[in-house]
Parts: structure tokens; C-alpha cells; sequence
């Protein structure tokens, strides 16, 4: 019984532990575009790389994770500005592409119709049409005005400032205000 005890205690040790990474681990680029890692003695073919506070420290705190596997965490970078170059510019790349948030820049037109809104946009990356769930919590406020709207296809929209729009742009939004 105190053996089986003491498994459990080492599994539940192992899970809360933390591993702080630092700029002396190394991270490299695969030819197929995506990280392979190195610590503790142990390679890791590709990995995942998760930002813990996306939205109030982007840069702090970035999980590195086993890919697949459930995504066990591997340590955690405290402030990616403290890693190389080389380093920061690999993660970087994949933060992006796990954390494309296009930047609505202005409102062209939100429709209304059985229980969906649909948007018409203009963002930092283009025009964009896309639906969202009315249903749903998909428009987040982080701030007073600040939103985060995301679309029935998971993908994330930011509406930095709600003040800076228009009147009639905020007229449009009042339903998710």
C-alpha cells in the first residue's frame, strides 16, 4: 500500500513541477517549419508553443510543450526577450501562427439573421467577411474597450480600441456590449 502510495506521489510531483527554459536550451527550426528542442539531455522532434496570458503578457510566461502527447509541458520561458535572437525569432514565428489575430480597423456592416451575426470588415490584414454564434460567448471584453470576437471557425478578431470607431460603427456593436 505505501508503495502505491508513494507512485502517486511521484506522478503528482512530476505533473506540478515546473522547469524554467532558458537561453542556453536549444531550439531549432525542422526543414518541414517546425521546432524541434533540446533539454535536459532529452531531443524532442517538434513541439508547441503556447503563450499563458495572450492577450495581458504575450511575450511572458510561454508554455513549451511535448507535440501531441496531450501536450505535456515540457518548462516554461519566463520572458521570451531574454532568449537569443535566433530563438526568439524561431518562437516568435510559431506564436504567430497559433495566435493570428487580425486588428478590425473599421466596421463595414454586422447582419443579424437566425441567431448568427455576420461581419463585414476591415482589418489591419485586409477586408474579411466572416459569423459568428449569437448563442455564444464569442465577443470577450478584455477592457472597458478592448473585445476579442472570435468566429464559428475558432478564429480570433481584436477590436483594440471601441472608442476610436465611429458612431454608427458602435451602433453596430451595441448588441455585444
Amino acid at each position: 500500500m505505501e508503495d502505491t502510495i508513494n507512485i502517486y506521489e511521484k506522478k503528482a510531483e512530476e505533473m506540478t513541477a515546473i522547469h524554467m527554459i532558458s537561453k542556453d536550451d536549444k531550439f531549432a527550426e525542422t526543414e518541414g517549419g517546425f521546432v524541434s528542442f533540446d533539454y535536459d539531455g532529452v531531443h524532442y522532434d517538434r513541439i508547441k508553443v503556447v503563450r499563458l496570458f495572450p492577450f495581458s503578457d504575450a511575450n511572458k510566461f510561454i508554455s513549451i510543450r511535448e507535440y501531441g502527447n496531450g501536450d505535456k509541458e515540457i518548462g516554461i520561458i519566463e520572458d521570451l526577450s531574454e532568449m537569443t535572437e535566433e530563438t526568439q525569432k524561431i518562437l516568435k514565428k510559431q506564436l504567430d501562427l497559433c495566435y493570428f489575430t487580425p486588428v478590425i480597423e473599421k466596421i463595414m456592416s454586422i447582419k443579424d439573421e437566425y441567431g448568427y451575426a455576420y461581419f463585414h470588415v476591415m482589418t489591419d490584414r485586409g477586408e474579411c467577411k466572416f459569423t459568428i454564434n449569437m448563442g455564444s460567448n464569442a465577443v470577450t471584453k478584455l477592457s472597458d474597450t478592448r473585445l476579442i470576437i472570435m468566429d464559428v471557425d475558432e478564429n480570433r478578431f481584436e477590436i483594440r480600441d471601441v472608442e476610436a470607431l465611429s458612431q454608427k460603427e458602435k451602433r453596430m456593436l451595441d448588441m455585444f456590449l
